[in-house]
């Protein structure tokens, strides 16, 4: 059976992540820098650029072989329209990521319904087409947000990180819940997607992409990644389209925690992108939307 790796991209800016929030308040965005535009189109090129080998019986060109689900926030769609557009008529999925990158457990009732049906109506007025998934800001997530979700009408949510040390990262309870190897079956049309994390002495450590991609030597990280997939049939990864931007500006303390883990291996972080997916390419590059199809 052919593994799957699911390639995830969070669109977001470099002015609206968490970790520089203290320097950059929500009030400021309209007045930054726009950078996420050029950042996704080099993604995308560089989705086009893979081309694996052919099967020995085959004569024919190979074809694209990448397809990615990218997480888009409501606030770039809302302002680049025609990028949305450009990656849902490249072949890839466009999701939800909300709208204005707030923690979604820290919002009451209303507002979570709002930012969910009003981020999933803005994407599907934009392509034309439904939009299946979510996924929480910094992997904010817990039950109430996971039923909003899906009552809100979409057919899975990808917010579940299992690494308990990090502040941010959100807690569920699976017990009773159906797994699909990589997958939760919630209900009969509701899954969630997790992120991929390594499990070593039965405790997980961060393994999924983001920050930890770029800590970690590329040829630790690959050989993590075959290490879940030997026992999965899937791997889920997320990246975000400033961490292979190396000019962006430079904001707050460089010391600081917060900055190092922002600005940390920018430069190596497209190149390593591109030997990793090479590194699988015995493995088939799908959506989020596509996987969850696969599992019914």
């Amino acid at each position: 059976m052919t593994k799957k790796f699911l390639i995830t991209v969070d669109v977001e800016d470099w002015f609206q992540v968490e970790n520089l929030k203290p320097w950059i308040p929500f009030e400021t965005w309209s007045h930054q820098e726009l950078r996420v535009e050029k950042n996704v189109h080099q993604l995308l090129n560089l989705f086009d650029s893979i081309q694996f080998p052919s099967e020995p019986e085959q004569n024919a060109i190979p074809k694209k072989k990448v397809h990615a689900t990218f997480f888009m926030l409501g606030w770039i769609a809302q302002r680049l329209p025609e990028l949305v557009k450009e990656i849902h008529n490249r072949g890839h999925e466009v999701a939800s990521h909300g709208i204005n990158h707030k923690l979604s457990y820290t919002l009451n009732d209303s507002l979570l319904a709002n930012e969910l049906t009003d981020s999933k109506n803005l994407l599907e007025n934009i392509t034309s087409s439904p939009v299946y998934g979510f996924r929480a800001p910094n992997f904010a997530i817990n039950q109430k947000v996971l039923n909003a979700v899906k009552m809100a009408g979409y057919s899975y949510d990808s917010s579940f990180n299992s690494f308990s040390l990090h502040g941010r990262y959100g807690k569920i309870d699976f017990n009773g819940c159906k797994t699909a190897d990589v997958a939760y079956k919630l209900s009969d049309n509701f899954y969630e997607l997790p992120i991929s994390n390594l499990s070593i002495f039965g405790q997980p450590v961060p393994w999924g992409g983001g920050a930890y991609f770029r800590f970690i030597p590329s040829i630790i990280f690959k050989y993590g990644v075959r290490r879940i997939l030997n026992k999965n049939d899937a791997y889920l990864f997320y990246i975000h389209p400033w961490e292979i931007d190396p000019d962006q500006p430079r904001i707050g303390n460089p010391l600081a925690i917060n900055s190092i883990k922002h600005y940390y291996n920018q430069k190596q972080t497209r190149k390593n992108l591109q030997k990793m997916i090479y590194a699988f390419s015995n493995c088939r590059f799908t959506t989020c939307r596509d996987y969850i199809s696969g599992l019914a």
